[in-house]
Formats: C-alpha cells, structure tokens, sequence
C-alpha cells in the first residue's frame, strides 16, 4: 500500500514530477481509505471476483468513511466481466410513498432546510439491496464472507487517520443537532483524536445481522423495524413499507465512441454518462488537444462543452422510470455538431446565451468512489453517496448508521439552485417512489475489446467533469493513470456562470482566459478520482492525493 503527496508548481500546470501509479499483476482496489481498500485485496487474495471485492469494500466504507461510505445511502455499480457481459446497477435512494412534490416549501413557497438536515431529508437507502444483488447476480463468495470484514472493523473497532477524526469533528457543525450522532461520532462532544481506536458497537450489530440474515434484514427484519420506527417517532417519512418495497435495478449501461476508445458508463438516472459521451463527442471534432494540457486554449473548449452540457441536463434528465429521457436527442451526431460549431474559439460564450435545447417529443459533495479489478479481467466501479458530509447528519436509533440527505437532488422548487448551485426542472420534480437525479458516473474505458481503464469520482456536479479530464488526460495526452488524477482540474456547470479552477494553473494561463471572457474563482481541490489502468499485464491503481486515498494490489 502506498500514498502519494503531489505538489502542484505554482507558475505552471505541470507537476514537478511524473508520478508512479501503484502496479500490480493479479488484482488491484483504489479507495479512499486504506482499511477498506486492504479489506478488498485480501478478498481477493481468498479467491473473491472483482464484484465480491467491491461488495466488501463498500461495506468497509459504511465503516470506516463514514461521511460518504454508508449503508444509509445509495449509489451506482458498472460492472464489466471477463465474458464481455456488461451491468450497471442503480441501488440509489427513492423517494417514499408519502414524498410530495413541494414537501420542502414553507406557507410563502420559499425553499426550506429540510431537504438537507434532519430525519424528513433521507430518501430510501438502497445500498444494502445493491450489495446484495451484485453479491448474488456476480460473485463467487459467500454473503457473510464479505461483510464480516467490516462487522470486525465497527465492534472491534479501528485506529483514526488524521483526516478522518478531523472530519467527524467538522461535521459536528450539523451532527451535534441529534443525540445520537453526537454520542457516536463526536463522544458527546469529547472529540475523537488521530490515533484513538474508533468503536461503533451499534453498527457492528447491525452489520452481523446483516452478515447472517441478508439484506432481507435491513428491509423487513429488525433493522428494518427499528429505523422505521425512529422515522415515525421522529417525523421522518420513511415506513416500513417503503423499505420492504424497495428494490434495486439492473439498467443497461450507457456506451460510445471516442477516438477510437470505447466508452461504457451511467444511464439515467445518472446524468453523468450522458455528458460524458456529449461532451466527448463535442471535443472530438476540435483540434483542442494540440494546444496541450494546461493551455488556456484546452480549457476554453472542454468549459464550452461543459458549459452546453450542464444547461441540458437543467432541462431534460430525470429517473426514465418517471420521465421520457431525450437520450437519443441530446446524443444526436447533428446536435452535437451543432454545439460543437457554436463555440467561439476565441472566447467565452456568456451562460445567459446558452439555454437547454428544445426537442420535439421528448424521451456530493460528499460522495465516494472506488474501482477494483482482478486477474481473470473483471472490472468493477462504484460510487455511492449520502450526498452532503455524514448526508442527513442523523444516525438512527441503535443502529449505528447515517442516513442520507439525498431528497435534495431532487429539484425542492423547480428552477431554483439545490446545496451545489444546480438549477434543476421539471423532469426532476419530487414524486413518490421517484429516485433523484445523480451526478455520479462510474465509468470504463476499453480499447480494442479490452479494459483500458476504470474510473470514477465523487463531488456533486463536478464529478462529471472530474472524470471527463481524467479520461482526457490519459487519451488525448497519453498521461499515466496517476499523472492523469493528478493533474489540476476545473469545472463550469453553466450556472453560476464561473469557472472553478485549481490550483496549479500559470497567472498566465488564467490571465488568457479572464481576457476570453471567463470569471475565474480559484479553488483549493476537485472531487476524488480512483482510477485503474490496464497497462502491458499489469493493473495500475492509482489514488487521488487530494484524499489521501489508496491504491493496493497483489
């Protein structure tokens, strides 16, 4: 296991050196937090498939992250097997039966915080549900098997990384609302330092639970009972009901095209795929990629097309299982010439000029993300959420977990900006039973036939355009996988019209785009990409440095 610490040059967007990935011939897992991450390579190393390993990570997480890793929240799951089979699994939270479209609004139509912070803010969680199914559908190993790793980590408990019991203290700003968030993560306000061992006998219980009866536990057995009877005490929504009804689905994956690479990503309810493979289709017809990585001219045309993205998905994605997508529309060869073609390339393009299209006939911030693969040549990326930091800042009674604040990517008042500044419409009303638009966009990159690379990110909006330059990075720019997460990153999500950019840029360069037309805010970090490249017969992993996160192989 190995960790990397980059120093961006200050007068340039060039490191101040090639970084190394991690490699690795028989499987590799890259994730935010080491435990977890080790927790999926001796999956591996006990003869478990790269889904068995991603299951067991991501309960790891719901353990050892638990600002983002979760069993209270929700998420996506692509697989790619050995086979060619492809699946993309959508656990992410739903809206209960007893949601209403403008449950969030006071007596003056004015949005509440109640989409954010407390029991009525949490959709149904789903993640147990699309363990489960992907445990079921793809892998080797036995159920238990995969949980008892993080069951071991909360009842015997864990030594506090530096980030992480800084993390649980910041986010006593919302947790020490609720009794019992602020007896288990902030000790009643005694603060857990680096290096104290972290116990969390409630979830230990409940994850053995889980470990013995299944997911059938966490939506009508105890567990089941117990959170919903904290939901009804407390004035949450969510009813047993709703949990024993909830179901994850198997979607067909997303694909595409770009410069020779096949691309394989998120469908809707995800948002994310659908501009990846716009956005890329827009970029491929430019010479953007002659100017160079970092140049102001690379910039001005992947903001552009980011620019044109964020306006269509305001308009024109939701759940399909509720509204009629326009994928065919917004992934038209003719619209995506027509984006392409309205771009000026020498200056910025004012967001009060750019408006989601019309068809005719209409079809966080505080995620994770992690990738894993093994040697037989499965590949498996997942990112799931609780949506905000420690989401509805509530764990519930006994059990140990957090619950998410996902009903906030909903659209509370059509029109109006959510927690992350995105102006949402109609499409994504709140409705019963509905699941709430995702920005997340676990997504592989094959050539010729063959993986070339897994990514993903968490981050709200900017995890679309984070995986989008990681992509590029490696493509266009032929950098390795960990010079190409490295590498500074930027993100425009058409309103609020700025262009957020980190640190690592030359004054020259902003300077170049200031004088295009682009209000430019400065911003010390972007997102959490975990990444694996196929490279020669070795898998190389490589972890964010803005996370401090893992890559471990064997």
């Amino acid at each position: 296991m190995r960790r990397l610490v980059l120093l961006f040059a200050i007068a340039t967007a060039v490191p101040v050196w090639s970084a190394q990935p991690v490699r690795a011939k028989n499987g590799m897992v890259v994730s935010v937090e080491p435990h977890a991450t080790e927790v999926g390579v001796k999956i591996l190393q006990a003869g478990g498939n790269a889904v068995d390993a991603a299951v067991a990570v991501g309960l790891a997480l719901a353990v050892t992250h638990p600002s983002a890793g979760n069993l209270g929240g929700g998420g996506f799951m692509l697989v790619r097997l050995a086979d060619g089979r492809t699946a993309f699994l959508d656990f992410r939270e739903r809206a209960p039966a007893a949601a209403s479209r403008n449950m969030y609004l006071d007596a003056n139509g004015k949005a509440t915080q109640d989409s954010t912070l407390g029991y009525r803010a949490s959709g149904v969680p789903g993640t147990v549900r699309g363990l489960e199914l992907a445990s079921q559908k793809f892998g080797k190993l036995p159920w238990a098997q995969l949980v008892r790793p993080a069951a071991d980590l909360a009842s015997k408990g864990y030594a506090l990384s530096y980030s992480e019991a800084n993390s649980m203290r910041g986010g006593g700003r919302g947790m020490e609302r609720f009794p019992e968030s602020k007896r288990v993560f902030l000790r009643d306000g005694k603060y857990y330092e680096p290096g104290e061992t972290f116990v969390q006998a409630d979830l230990g219980r409940t994850l053995d639970r889980i470990a013995r009866l299944g997911g059938k536990d966490f939506y009508e057995g105890e567990t089941a009972r117990l959170l919903a009877a904290d939901m009804q005490e407390h004035g949450g929504l969510i009813t047993l009901a709703d949990l024993k009804n909830y179901k994850a689905i198997e979607r067909q994956p997303l694909t595409g095209k770009y410069r020779g690479y096949d691309i394989i990503t998120a469908p809707p309810p995800s948002s994310g795929g659908v501009g990846i493979l716009q956005m890329l289709g827009v970029l491929e017809g430019t010479d953007f990629a002659k100017a160079g990585a970092g140049s102001a001219m690379a910039v001005h045309y992947i903001t552009e097309a980011m620019r044109h993205f964020f306006a269509d998905r305001s308009e024109h994605l939701g759940d399909p299982d509720f509204v009629k997508v326009p994928l065919t529309a917004l992934l038209d060869p003719k619209y995506i010439l027509k984006i392409r073609d309205s771009i000026d390339p020498e200056k910025a393009t004012p967001s009060s000029q750019v408006h989601a299209a019309v068809f005719n006939g209409h079809e966080s911030n505080e995620t994770t993300h992690y990738s894993v693969a093994d040697a037989q040549g499965n590949v498996v990326a997942v990112t799931y959420t609780l949506n905000g930091g420690y989401g509805s800042k509530v764990t519930a009674t006994g059990l140990g977990f957090l619950l998410n604040n996902e009903m906030d990517d909903f659209a509370p008042k059509p029109g109006e900006a959510n927690m992350y500044g995105l102006i949402q419409g109609e499409f994504n009303a709140i409705q019963p039973g509905k699941t709430p638009l995702s920005s997340m966009v676990p997504t592989i990159l094959m050539r010729d036939g063959k993986p070339f690379a897994v990514l993903g990110s968490p981050g709200g909006p900017t995890i679309i355009n984070t995986v989008l330059e990681v992509a590029i990075n490696m493509i266009d720019w032929n950098m390795n996988v960990q010079d190409a997460v490295n590498w500074p990153r930027f993100h425009h999500q058409w309103l609020p019209d700025e262009l957020r950019m980190e640190n690592g840029y030359s004054p020259d360069t902003i300077d170049l785009l200031t004088k295009r037309g682009y209000t430019v805010k400065r911003i010390g970090a972007q997102g959490e990409c975990a990444a694996i490249r196929f490279n020669n017969g070795w898998l190389e992993g490589a972890a964010d440095p803005r996370s401090g996160g893992t890559a471990a192989g064997y």
